[in-house]
């Protein structure tokens, strides 16, 4: 009996991990698209019904008003480069929605990316990404009165 528990632990594990490096991949994937400017790969990482929040106030796009947006930044050859640092994931219990942050380098410097993946059918699909520029507390006030101006 204990070898079965045993084994159905390693199993499950091992169903964990596995999943988890495919998400990975997935989101690697669609940042290193980006950055190689491949509009296509990129979008079709997407759910139809995604939404992208970017980093300025009006900055909230449906798949298609995000696609309107970007193309003129893919078109020029190169997108936006995120490379991830630290990324951690949680997963459904049912295994068919995953939820991710991750610490993003950019140009912008430290930035923070949160999202939710859904699997539709067979694939993972990015449903909702959260993209957000990092200010320590203690510079709030100087950062208030920037966007003030």
């Amino acid at each position: 009996m204990k070898t079965l528990v045993l084994f159905t632990f390693l199993f499950l594990l091992n169903q964990f991990y596995g999943q988890l490096d495919t998400l990975n991949q997935i989101i690697d994937g669609w940042h290193k698209a980006a950055s190689d400017a491949r509009f296509n790969d990129y979008f079709d990482l997407m759910s139809e019904n995604s939404i992208f929040i970017g980093t300025a106030p009006n900055e909230r796009w449906n798949k298609k008003e995000f696609m309107e947006f970007s193309k003129p930044y893919f078109d020029r050859g190169k997108a936006w480069d995120f490379k991830a640092k630290n990324r951690t994931w949680s997963i459904s219990s049912d295994g068919k929605v995953a939820w991710f942050d991750e610490e993003l380098a950019t140009w912008m410097e430290s930035c923070r990316g949160s999202g939710v993946v859904v699997k539709e059918g067979e694939q993972w699909k990015i449903v909702f990404y959260d993209l957000h520029v990092q200010i320590e507390n203690d510079k709030i006030k100087e950062f208030i009165q920037l966007r003030k101006k």
